[in-house]
């Protein structure tokens, strides 16, 4: 990087931590002005979409919904209606810490030296950044969401592939064991003991730990591919439907990174986001399903019986890797 360029992107980026630190009431109320002066290509209202979403990952994880709601609803032009979410427990305040880490993410991900597991810890590491108090915070959140009572809960044990080993083609467990088996994955997509899930409260614990678990099951249910733009897709869709704060930070770093250097790929990013979020406001709760006990049913009527349609998107589930090959 040029001189130049590198003294842009400071100029930007303490420009963005501005605006962030002066999110205010305020600005969530003209955040549907904002995000349709963001259509027309201006810069500050991009600055201001940035800071409602940090506001939302990093300092008030109840303010995700109103956030999101207005994002969506501005984007498309259309309605939303969704199941009852959380009051406001309190706002967090920042710490200077964040900042310079969310910038070597950034860096990192421009340079691609990250793969999809390195930028899934990265992401995840920015939870490390956040102010104390901010834990208590989603704590509350998470205790209050409707028809969950997440810490009422016990963690279930790992899932294992000769769980899903003997049921019949088509069934639930018989296409997860395939999609697991053909693409290499982990059941649990990562260690839960290694990166601290044991030691969260009692509501974080079980959420956190049951998405690691069940991340697959919603990708298959819900009508989410494996691809670069439904993995951005599905985090949208776990965000609505319990505030999963990974997927508030991987959402705003990932808008934040498209806003400051691949500008062009800024409103795929918003578009998947504002659809699969509708999705996830639409859909009932899956967190309080009990998966294990539907292996053997077919996923069709599995998807009748708990009422979920699956994800349609204006956009091919490849697009990034068509656009990659393309040049």
């Amino acid at each position: 990087m040029t001189e130049a360029g590198a003294a842009t992107d400071h100029a930007w980026r303490q420009t963005l931590r501005a605006a962030a630190e002066g999110f205010d009431a305020q600005t969530l109320a003209e955040l549907p002005t904002t995000v349709k002066a963001v259509q027309k290509g201006d810069e500050s209202a991009r600055l201001a979409l940035l800071a409602a979403l940090w506001h939302a990952a990093a300092r008030d994880p109840a303010a995700t919904w109103p956030v999101y709601d207005a994002l969506a609803q501005s984007w498309s032009g259309a309605p939303l209606e969704g199941h009852e979410t959380p009051a406001s427990q309190g706002v967090a305040p920042y710490t200077g810490a964040l900042w310079p880490a969310l910038f070597d993410v950034l860096d990192a991900t421009r340079s691609g030296e990250l793969d999809a597991v390195g930028v899934t810890l990265r992401v995840a590491g920015l939870a490390t950044h956040l102010d104390t108090a901010f834990g208590g915070l989603a704590e509350a959140t998470a205790r209050a969401l409707s028809g969950i009572e997440p810490h009422e809960r016990s963690v279930t044990p790992p899932i294992r592939l000769d769980d899903l080993a003997g049921y019949a083609g088509g069934s639930l467990g018989d296409t997860l064991l395939r999609m697991l088996r053909d693409n290499g994955y982990d059941p649990e997509v990562l260690d839960r003991s290694s990166i601290g899930l044991d030691g969260l409260p009692p509501a974080l614990r079980y959420l956190n730990t049951r998405i690691l678990q069940t991340h697959d099951i919603w990708h298959l249910v819900a009508g989410y591919e494996t691809t670069a733009l439904h993995e951005i897709a599905i985090s949208a869709f776990q965000l609505a439907q319990f505030g999963h704060n990974y997927s508030a930070l991987f959402l705003a770093t990932a808008v934040t990174t498209g806003a400051e250097s691949r500008i062009e790929g800024l409103p795929i990013l918003l578009t998947i986001i504002s659809e699969a979020w509708r999705h996830g406001r639409c859909t009932p709760p899956l967190m309080a399903v009990d998966w294990e006990a539907h292996w053997g049913d077919d996923i069709d009527a599995l998807r009748e019986h708990l009422g979920v349609a699956p994800f349609s998107s204006s956009l091919p589930a490849n697009l990034f890797e068509l656009l990659a090959a393309a040049g």
